[in-house]
């Protein structure tokens, strides 16, 4: 019975852990750029876009599809950048273990 309150005592401190986790990386930040810098996307950790700056250099009405493919390459590399960040993190918790479910 010892050996399953110890692992009891584990789990709800990696829970802690996990919890602490989540809320730093909601406090960190990713930024991502596309055509030279000209479109900026910063995240934070937990995948929430917070920003997206746009230089009025790439602003052309006759090209729209440029922009929209600039924008979506510098939000997908954010997203990418933020998704690295919480498996960094969370592989410092469960000590390298791919866990189903927890990212």
């Amino acid at each position: 019975m010892k050996g399953m309150g110890d692992m009891l005592r584990q789990a709800q401190m990696m829970q802690r852990k996990m919890q602490q986790m989540q809320q730093d990386l909601a406090n960190r930040q990713v930024e991502a750029t596309a055509g030279g810098g000209m479109v900026t996307v910063k995240a934070t950790g937990s995948q929430e876009i917070i920003s997206v700056t746009i230089d009025k250099a790439v602003v052309d009405p006759a090209d729209v599809e440029m922009l929209q493919d600039l924008v979506l390459a510098a939000v997908n590399d954010a997203l990418k950048k933020a998704r690295e960040l919480q498996q960094s993190e969370m592989a410092g918790i469960t000590g390298g273990l791919n866990i189903p479910g927890l990212f």
